[in-house]
């Protein structure tokens, strides 16, 4: 028997899979891919044929969803590329705390309290200014890969 004592980090994870495969020839634009780890919205793409020896190639041209950074990449069509899981959640506005997060109403009646003011500045203003004006916003929250960030407001009216 071993004297030895194991420790084990456990991340609180179910262990869903965070991206699926997807042939490249069949990703279209504004579709999802993983380029570089990072999830991306597809916005160009283009098929070379094939060459003498051997695959067609699919040229992804994507923007960052989270980042808004530009990314390539080059995969032959009949290989499997990532596809991020990303969704789409709206969150009624409670509060905006001072330190820059956000308190949220889930569908459930609980609280989300762990995301950050948008960056981009016109949604920032929207958000900030809306809710100092005593609108009902809800907000969409896009998450992909264990990643969340605000990426759309809607005024639902002024409070009552």
């Amino acid at each position: 028997m071993s004297d030895e004592e194991h420790h084990f980090e456990s991340k609180a994870d179910a262990g869903a899979s965070k991206t699926y495969p997807q042939q490249a020839g069949t990703i279209r634009k504004n579709g999802y891919i993983v380029i570089k780890g990072r999830p991306c919205k597809v916005v160009e793409v283009s098929t070379s044929k094939t060459g003498k020896h051997g695959h067609a190639k699919c040229h992804f041209v994507a923007i960052d969803i989270f980042n808004g950074k530009k990314l390539e990449d080059i995969v032959p069509s009949s290989h499997n590329c990532d596809v991020p899981h990303v969704n789409r959640t709206d969150y009624q506005l409670i509060d905006i705390s001072e330190d820059g997060f956000v308190s949220l109403l889930t569908e459930n009646g609980n609280t989300k309290d762990d995301l950050r003011l948008p960056t981009d500045d016109t949604l920032l203003n929207q958000v900030k200014g809306g809710f100092e004006e005593g609108k009902d916003l809800v907000l969409s929250v896009m998450s992909a890969m264990g990643e969340e960030q605000i990426c759309a407001v809607k005024d639902i009216g002024t409070k009552t």
